[in-house]
């Protein structure tokens, strides 16, 4: 098994500010902004929509490197899709991932395949109620798994790909994607195949074990356990560790682990300690 380490969410290019832990610990990894068909203000959490949650936090993101006001008919990637109760969903719904050009390329030659495991990460940053309604962020920002997704199918996704009903929607699937020659998407499993009964594809609540970044440090400079210095990470080298930290990089969406008995089990140890909040699929 394969773990992939895939950048997503928010970050200071593509939305202008990290995505939001909740002073309930929930983890809202928000989508970056891009001119697809779902807005913000689609998006559901609770009683409030995305749009809502975020004029609380900053009325303005960064789209297309300059700060936009944020509108309720702002658009956004949502991908991946592995949040449940965002979205009305059908019967038979599956948490799914899309990926093209040079990112699915990377992927694809680096064997990514069925059975192997994406671990989410972004930039977070936590957050505390000031008054009733007011969210303010406080604290440093940090790099931290948010989600996973064990790979149960690959599909590729062309102008005659013929979708099933379920998976109507996904940004992938819009016209513009389609024509493009690599176009892929990657669907949950129903279940992780080392026999736990843990749902394929979930998202966390916050725990210190997820965060990647080394206390004290930039995001980017992570504390991996060990047992990661005797395995290759694409992106990376053997330079990329520094005195007592892992320099991640600065380029790239997803760097795949090679295949690795060790690094398999942190993942399966992760996701079993921390405990995916998605129940189930449809």
């Amino acid at each position: 098994m394969r773990v992939i380490f895939s950048r997503k969410g928010f970050d200071s290019g593509y939305g202008g500010y990290p995505s939001p832990v909740l002073p309930d610990e929930r983890m809202i990894s928000l989508p970056i902004p891009v001119e697809d068909e779902t807005r913000y203000s689609d998006l559901r959490i609770d009683d409030e929509t995305y749009y809502d949650l975020m004029k609380r936090l900053r009325p303005k993101i960064r789209c297309d490197g300059i700060l936009r006001e944020l509108t309720e008919e702002t658009r956004c990637h949502v991908d991946p899709d592995i949040y449940e109760d965002i979205l009305p969903r059908c019967k038979g719904w599956r948490p799914c991932f899309g990926q093209i050009d040079a990112a699915q390329s990377h992927l694809a030659n680096q064997n990514v395949q069925e059975g192997d495991l994406f671990l989410f990460f972004g930039r977070f940053r936590r957050t505390r109620l000031d008054g009733k309604r007011d969210l303010r962020f406080c604290g440093s920002d940090f790099h931290s798994i948010f989600g996973y997704m064990q790979i149960g199918d690959v599909v590729r996704c062309g102008e005659s790909y013929r979708e099933p009903i379920w998976m109507r929607g996904h940004p992938h699937l819009l016209e513009k994607r389609r024509v493009r020659p690599n176009n892929t998407i990657y669907i949950a499993s129903d279940r992780l195949t080392w026999g736990s009964g843990i749902s394929g594809a979930g998202v966390f609540q916050f725990d210190p074990s997820l965060v990647l970044t080394k206390e004290g440090f930039p995001p980017s400079c992570w504390s991996l356990p060990d047992l990661f210095r005797s395995v290759n990470i694409s992106y990376h080298s053997k330079e990329s560790w520094k005195d007592g930290y892992f320099q991640s990089a600065n380029i790239g969406q997803e760097f795949v682990i090679e295949p690795s008995k060790e690094v398999g089990d942190w993942a399966i140890g992760l996701i079993e300690e921390c405990g995916g909040i998605h129940e189930g699929i449809r």
